[in-house]
């Protein structure tokens, strides 16, 4: 059977646009000769639609919209399988479900409905659908195909030792004969994603002695990035097709011959996070209808960072830069942000903050009567920033890029209304010692546009005279280490001490740090997901909460 696999891009609610992309890959697949195109979960309304499915309208649009693709592809010789939302048929629960539908020659042919619905880091389906309570296989003249969408595949018993699920709709569909797995999926990215969801399904493969087809959303909506990464095996669970990351891509296979198409992905994860960066970056921008960007520079490594970010994401010649030199700036700093600016190649202002900082102190000095300078005046610095960067977006239309990373947000070390002001924060689920790597990827593609000194410098907010990070906090690499454990592997103050060999008081010190902050990262622009546990969507605690750590 000659299949390929559309990996496309869809936009959340552009309806029309979803079915554009669609007809256009259907008929290119068409003129290679496919048998059928198979396209992501949710390709007609985009994924994830969240509460747009508690709106009747939205779930008509949607059923209304399979209908059109159906009747703009009668004409052409292939099946097409695709993924949306349909009414519930249920007599309880919610209106919506998470369906696929087979289309050929104007007609729809066979649907099925999702029956795993994840309700876990960044996924909430159980909020918006109804399960489905069975499942069939799909009986063509050559093959018995065992249709799913995404989590229906993703509770093997043979490869997970802890499942999520009593059920296993994999095993029902087999059950029934199934000889073809196809898997319909909009499966986010983060660091190991991808090995983790081959080495699954080449369990099932060989356990089941099936070849199987994934398809894979590519694209960023909101926190998450889809990385596509689509690939076809055969039934040892050799991997006989393969879709590039992070881009759109019409992949060929040839299940018979056990041949296809396969096209480079990126085997280092350090450039795979920087990849995956670039396009959260540029699909937000674009999906959220801005078309320029506006950066704070500093002179620092994450600043620098976030600029070559948006320049690869959206083209120089929509990113500017912006100086904002204080009163306790140093010169290198400034040297090092008009370097960076001109070595990128974009457009970079320079406007001291300085005097409305010291108008600032004699407005309060009032107030202050009798107290102590302290970290209060270091805010005002970065509330004044963010002052100049928010009006200077309302007068140019640019979004704000927040430069913070995930070691800082984790333990606050930001400013509520200051440097966390922005639209989008593109490294806030980076750790700071990952940053200086994805800065060296970053070069390696911009003629090394980010000044070595930047490197090469400790890290400094520069609100103080002779500042430094270390004054505050651990060292990065003990501080990213500390985090990684508590935070993304949940492990308690002693594991996570007695794991690393370091004071049990210095993790302590951490983790409270990171529970008080949590007020502000819920006041955060959204950010970008990288690691297995982001904050934000990923990571759901109480703002107001005393629960003791050891």
């Amino acid at each position: 059977m000659r299949i390929a696999l559309g990996q496309i891009n869809p936009t959340v609610g552009d309806l029309s646009g979803n079915l554009s992309l669609m007809e256009r890959n259907a008929r290119l697949a068409a003129d290679r000769g496919a048998e059928l195109i198979v396209f992501p979960e949710l390709s007609i309304t985009g994924y994830p639609p969240r509460d747009l499915v508690e709106k009747c309208a939205f779930i008509e649009a949607s059923e209304s919209a399979v209908l059109k693709l159906a009747e703009a592809t009668r004409d052409l010789p292939l099946t097409l399988i695709t993924g949306y939302v349909g009414f519930s048929h249920e007599q309880t629960g919610k209106r919506a479900a998470n369906r696929a539908a087979v289309i050929e020659g104007g007609r729809i042919l066979f649907r099925q409905t999702k029956v795993l619905l994840p309700t876990y880091d960044v996924f909430d389906e159980s909020r918006n659908f109804v399960p489905g309570t069975s499942q069939e296989i799909w009986t063509t003249q050559r093959e018995n195909i065992a249709l799913t969408i995404c989590e229906d595949a993703w509770n093997d018993k043979q490869f997970w030792t802890h499942r999520l699920y009593p059920r296993d709709p994999v095993d029902e569909l087999m059950r029934q004969g199934a000889s073809l797995l196809i898997s319909i999926n909009a499966s986010p990215w983060h660091l190991g994603k991808r090995h983790l969801r081959r080495e699954m399904f080449r369990a099932i493969a060989r356990h089941r002695r099936v070849p199987v087809i994934v398809v894979n959303q590519v694209g960023g909506n909101d926190h998450i990035v889809f990385d596509g990464s689509s690939f076809a095996m055969d039934a040892e669970g050799n991997v006989i097709a393969s879709g590039a990351s992070f881009r759109e891509d019409l992949v060929m296979v040839e299940t018979d011959a056990r041949r296809g198409d396969c096209h480079a992905d990126f085997p280092d994860e350090t450039e795979a996070v920087y990849e995956a960066l670039v396009l959260g970056t540029r699909d937000y921008i674009r999906k959220c209808g801005f078309r320029s960007v506006l950066i704070g520079l500093s002179g620092g490594i994450d600043s620098a960072l976030t600029a070559a970010i948006a320049v690869d994401a959206v083209g120089r010649e929509n990113v500017r830069g912006v100086g904002m030199p204080g009163p306790y700036s140093s010169d290198h700093s400034v040297a090092d942000a008009c370097t960076l600016a001109k070595n990128l190649g974009i457009a970079f202002d320079l406007i001291s903050i300085t005097p409305a900082y010291e108008e600032m102190l004699r407005t309060l000095e009032p107030s202050f009567a009798g107290r102590a300078a302290d970290v209060t005046e270091e805010n005002i610095q970065s509330r004044l920033r963010g002052l100049v960067m928010m009006s200077l977006s309302n007068k140019s239309g640019a979004i704000v890029l927040t430069t913070g990373n995930k070691s800082e947000n984790a333990v606050g070390y930001c400013t509520l209304y200051g440097d966390m002001c922005g639209g989008l924060a593109v490294i806030s689920d980076v750790p700071k010692t990952m940053v200086y790597e994805l800065a060296r990827v970053a070069n390696l593609r911009l003629n090394n546009a980010i000044p070595e000194s930047t490197f090469t410098k400790p890290p400094s907010a520069e609100l103080r005279p002779d500042q430094k990070d270390s004054d505050s906090l651990p060292p990065y690499e003990t501080l990213d280490a500390i985090l990684h454990l508590y935070v993304e592997e949940q492990k308690s103050v002693s594991e996570t001490a007695a794991a690393l060999a370091i004071p049990h008081d210095l993790v302590r010190d951490v983790a409270r740090k990171v529970d008080r902050s949590e007020y502000k990262r819920q006041q955060a622009a959204p950010g970008l997901k990288v690691t297995s546990k982001a904050f934000g969507m990923g990571r759901r605690f109480p703002i107001a909460q005393r629960f003791p750590e050891d």
